[in-house]
């Protein structure tokens, strides 16, 4: 469906102030800014920031619901005869070799991460956000797997897959905090993905494989 001139005018104003806010946020850290001074910023009202956003958080976080739903769409998206783990290792994969900012391979991401390590309520607001991601890529591997009411599978391979995940950002989070390139943390990152796969089980390897259709 094509983009109308009022949704566009929306998306842009809600980028405007989420890039104004994580400037701000940057420079000054995020417990010290406060609402009305991102309003002040982006010459919008305290009113209009919270239609965009239902909390200052999710200013700074603000593709929650697009990471709430990454490794479920990377399911959704898997390929005749592919198993969901081998769909989210092939997406990550290409994430880590095009050296992709989604994953925190750039220059910046080493600031971006110090304003979530020094304020406690981004810290936990991410911790929900993963939670909630854990809690959609089971229903989603329930659904794609067309498991029972019960079944306790769909929620142990989500753990797992989230599993490679988190622990992936995680370690490229820490290399880039040293500075480095991003090349060059992309090309032991995709060696760190290889030896959690060998962790992984055939179980987990071969669940829900898409039929050929």
């Amino acid at each position: 469906m094509t983009e109308g001139l009022r949704e566009r005018k929306k998306r842009q104003t809600r980028q405007r102030i989420s890039d104004i806010a994580t400037g701000l946020f940057l420079e000054h850290g995020f417990v010290t800014v406060t609402v009305a001074e991102v309003a002040e910023a982006a010459d919008v009202s305290v009113n209009t920031v919270y239609n965009y956003f239902p909390a200052k958080e999710d200013l700074f976080l603000d593709r929650g619901e697009a990471v709430v739903d990454r490794l479920s769409g990377y399911v959704r998206g898997r390929r005749a005869g592919e198993s969901a783990a081998h769909a989210v290792l092939r997406a990550l994969r290409s994430d880590v070799e095009s050296v992709s900012p989604s994953i925190g391979l750039f220059a910046g991401w080493a600031d971006f991460m110090k304003v979530i390590h020094d304020a406690h309520p981004l810290r936990s607001r991410l911790w929900e956000i993963q939670q909630q991601a854990l809690a959609h890529l089971t229903n989603t591997l329930a659904d794609e797997a067309k498991a029972a009411d019960g079944d306790p599978m769909p929620g142990l391979i989500a753990g797992q897959l989230s599993w490679v995940h988190s622990t992936l950002m995680a370690w490229i989070g820490d290399e880039m905090i040293k500075c480095r390139k991003p090349a060059e943390v992309s090309r032991e990152a995709l060696e760190l993905l290889d030896e959690m796969e060998d962790l992984l089980s055939e179980k987990v390897l071969n669940y829900a494989v898409r039929s050929a259709e």
